[in-house]
């Protein structure tokens, strides 16, 4: 599974692929240890202290592995049964990296879908929100991103997914309000157009007192 194979619907309401961006430059931890030296020196930090000199080193590690996506298979299988009620999987952890700040936003993704022809395995939900996630991007596109690839996946009746993150480009530097959340929603099919399923699931994804 690769970024490049998301669908997104046209003004007609079809599905059509997404146009691939140029593949980006290969991955040289390297190049980014010394990146993050130059930083840290330009930033005024003595990077010649005994408390700072592998700080590079642990910067460049930490942030190649919050943006190295892993990859995973889609498992599905047949709806026998032709299940037709919702499917929700709530409170999926959300980490990210806001692409204005290089800041993180960490929260949770409510993922759900009324099923069609296939039904997908429930671990794969939470293995979805981190493939989206690991990119440096918005909220907004990381939700829409999510509902895109299960509905182009799974083709389902219905799909909708709801993130709510505490951005700390936002908690920490300029507003510097912390404890502020911030909620995005995408929803497709039956789950937008029908009041009651549209309902049902956005009452479901709300977190209890």
């Amino acid at each position: 599974m690769t970024a490049e194979t998301l669908t997104e619907p046209s003004t007609l309401g079809h599905w059509r692929p997404r146009v691939a961006h140029s593949s980006p430059p290969p991955v040289d931890p390297a190049a980014a240890e010394r990146a993050a030296a130059a930083l840290l020196t330009a930033l005024g930090l003595d990077l010649t202290d005994d408390h700072l000199a592998d700080t590079p080193g642990r910067m460049a590690r930490a942030l190649l592995e919050m943006t190295t996506v892993p990859e995973f298979e889609m498992t599905t299988f047949p709806n026998d049964e032709e299940y037709d009620e919702l499917v929700l999987v709530r409170d999926i952890p959300v980490q990210s990296l806001c692409e204005h700040h290089v800041l993180p936003f960490v929260g949770v993704a409510h993922v759900g879908y009324l099923p069609g022809d296939q039904i997908l395995g429930l671990s794969k939900f939470a293995r979805m929100v981190t493939f989206h996630a690991r990119r440096p991007g918005t909220q907004e596109r990381l939700t829409k991103r999510i509902a895109d690839d299960l509905h182009a996946r799974l083709r389902p009746r219905g799909v909708g997914v709801v993130i709510e993150a505490e951005h700390t480009c936002m908690s920490l530097r300029g507003a510097r309000a912390p404890g502020t959340r911030t909620l995005t929603s995408t929803l497709f099919g039956q789950l937008r157009d029908d009041p009651r399923s549209r309902a049902e699931f956005l009452s479901l994804t709300r977190r209890q007192p």
